[in-house]
């Protein structure tokens, strides 16, 4: 009986060979907790098993295929509560609530000039560095940014798929076609914080404030002319250059803007 009451004992003063394995004081035998992330299935990194049945693009994860989709659907479900204007991802209402709160997370580094959109700042920065890596296959005309070329290119296609159905006239961009519908509608979403002064465009808010704040942040390489947009720029350098784009269909007379040539046209316009 003290003999097999001994065995007890010892018996349970014997540490379970796994457990003292795990609490061996040489790392080599010390068995880690499992992360839980260990049990994600991981994709690898040039794999994309998500695609869309709409245009077979893929994505890494299903979380992007869905954002995608939106695109085909046309859903909007984010909503900003300032103006309205609806977007497809959250992190877009994020980056548009910077219009109503004036923020700008981009500064340049050359100048000082801030700015909402980071494309807005890239395409900024190449004024200074005088790059031009977006070259036009008509004429080898080279531009800045990617939207210059894509508004070039239009002049030689004269593409405008985009047709108004109040006025019918047609553009290039669908984005211009809404923007050009809030003339008749009379919708100004935009606000400036300081004036009060309501837009139709985001962008023309964006220059607006530049106005208050003295802020030129487009600057001609041939003359240093500065000026607080880049279509003000743009429009700037066909002096330089002599283009001349815009041409009357009644006359033929070419002009530098289509502001320009449209203030042309009601000239031909009283005659009648």
């Amino acid at each position: 009986m003290e003999e097999d009451n001994q065995n007890q004992e010892q018996r349970s003063n014997e540490v379970p060979r796994r457990q003292a394995a795990d609490w061996d004081s040489d790392s080599s035998h010390v068995q880690k907790p499992r992360d839980p992330k260990d049990n994600v299935k991981k994709v690898p990194s040039e794999e994309k098993p998500f695609s869309c049945d709409q245009c077979e693009k893929s994505f890494k994860r299903n979380s992007h295929l869905k954002v995608h989709q939106l695109t085909h659907s046309g859903e909007k479900p984010f909503s900003c509560d300032q103006c309205g204007k609806a977007f497809a991802r959250a992190c877009s209402l994020k980056l548009h609530y910077g219009i109503h709160t004036g923020e700008k997370r981009f500064t340049c580094g050359e100048c000082g000039a801030t700015f909402l959109h980071k494309g807005h700042f890239q395409n900024h920065q190449n004024i200074h560095t005088g790059e031009r890596a977006h070259g036009c296959d008509q004429c080898g005309k080279a531009f800045t940014s990617r939207g210059e070329l894509t508004n070039h290119k239009r002049i030689h296609s004269g593409l405008k798929p985009h047709s108004c159905d109040e006025c019918g006239q047609a553009f290039g961009r669908r984005g211009t076609l809404i923007r050009h519908r809030r003339i008749h509608s009379g919708e100004k979403p935009y606000w400036c914080e300081i004036c009060k002064k309501m837009f139709s465009r985001e962008y023309a808010l964006e220059v607006h404030r530049r106005g208050h704040a003295g802020e030129k942040p487009y600057v001609c390489e041939e003359c240093g002319k500065a000026f607080s947009s880049s279509g003000s720029l743009l429009v700037h350098r066909r002096s330089h250059t002599g283009e001349k784009p815009y041409v009357c269909e009644e006359c033929g007379k070419a002009f530098r803007s289509s502001g320009s040539l449209n203030g042309h046209q009601r000239i031909h316009a009283a005659t009648f």
